[in-house]
């Protein structure tokens, strides 16, 4: 042992002696290597299956995502290939339904009402050139309107609630609040300005007595409301004058006459349809027309119509505009549950965007 001592003695002081700074220098190293790639593994603690969904999926904490490139937002490269994937309840799934299938019925009803009103105005010619100056007046051209529009604002709201398109939604809800605001408007204005209304009214009427014989449809609406409300013409029985074949100089054997939906008993015997009923009735007095026909104009039946019915229309009033602000309100609840706060990515994303912040 002594001469081993001696030896290692003599050896130790022969060699130069290694600077121990250096040593200590590159174990540093080392550690401080070693600890930051550690510390770029997510440790993920194990989660309990009655846990709540939310933290197996793992929501992304605020700060992570602020502290990315992208300064929070989503359109950066990590986020683009990330959806998010909302949580729904058992009402939202309800609601969500329920929409979807409210605007398919009526989409499919619009629809419906677009071919019609196609079907009219081409079946009629309504597009030719001598008659494109009277198509305003064609009730056809009320069917084809309102079908477009609403066909496009349902189909909007089914495909958007159906693809949970945010785009598609708030089309949807921008346009059903400027279809519920016009509404309102028009019912406050045509309520304040009932003579203006009463106005129009006649006017069109009288259009539509004008044209009777050319347009089947103006036909058809005006002898339903003068065999509906039991009346004769806008004001009188004498307004058929303006038409150009119950006018007195018409040279035709209607030539001072009536529609047949005038007469009090346009059926004989109860079961043949008399047409000729009306014929001369302008030339009567009101004494003996109204064993004929009837004296009162459409306009004072369609007002004691709608006294007589004022509750009842009231009541769908307020129906289609609850059904339609209730709409609104499904789809706005909707579009919460759309946004980034209340929704999680899927958890292969968690890694990459953890990682992300690192990067």
């Amino acid at each position: 042992p002594t001469r081993c001592s001696a030896g290692r003695g003599k050896n130790d002081s022969s060699r130069p002696a290694e600077p121990e700074s250096e040593n200590r220098a590159s174990l540093s190293l080392s550690l401080f290597l070693i600890t930051t790639v550690l510390s770029c593994i997510p440790v993920r603690p194990k989660v309990s299956p009655a846990k709540d969904g939310a933290e197996e999926l793992g929501n992304v904490p605020a700060d992570i995502h602020q502290a990315g490139p992208t300064g929070g937002r989503d359109d950066g490269p990590v986020f683009a290939g990330i959806r998010p994937r909302c949580r729904y309840s058992f009402v939202d799934y309800f609601l969500k339904y329920l929409l979807i299938l409210s605007n398919l019925v009526f989409t499919v009803l619009s629809l419906m009402a677009l071919v019609l009103g196609t079907w009219g105005l081409v079946s009629k010619q309504s597009f030719a050139r001598e008659k494109i100056g009277s198509i305003g007046t064609d009730p056809m051209l009320v069917f084809l309107t309102a079908g477009s529009v609403l066909t496009l604002l349902c189909l909007s709201g089914c495909v958007g609630a159906l693809r949970e398109n945010r785009t598609l939604l708030k089309l949807f809800s921008a346009a059903l609040l400027l279809l519920i605001t016009a509404q309102v408007l028009t019912a406050i204005v045509a309520y304040g300005l009932q003579d203006q209304v009463v106005g129009y009214l006649r006017s069109g009427m009288l259009a539509a007595m004008v044209r009777y014989q050319d347009d089947l449809d103006l036909r058809f609406i005006t002898d339903e409301i003068q065999s509906n409300l039991q009346c004769c013409g806008a004001d009188n029985y004498r307004d058929w004058e303006l038409n150009i074949y119950y006018n007195c100089s018409a040279p035709g054997v209607l030539a001072c006459g009536v529609p047949a939906t005038c007469c009090v008993d346009p059926l004989e015997n109860g079961t043949v349809w008399n047409s000729q009923c009306g014929l001369g009735a302008q030339l009567l007095d009101e004494f003996s027309a109204q064993s004929v026909i009837f004296l009162g104009g459409c306009l004072g039946g369609i007002s004691r119509w709608i006294e007589q019915h004022e509750g009842l229309i009231g009541t769908v009033a307020i129906v289609v505009v609850g059904v339609q602000i209730l709409t609104l309100f499904i789809t706005s609840r909707l579009l919460e549950r759309h946004e980034w706060q209340k929704c999680s990515p899927f958890p292969s994303a968690v890694f990459e965007i953890e990682l992300h912040q690192f990067i």
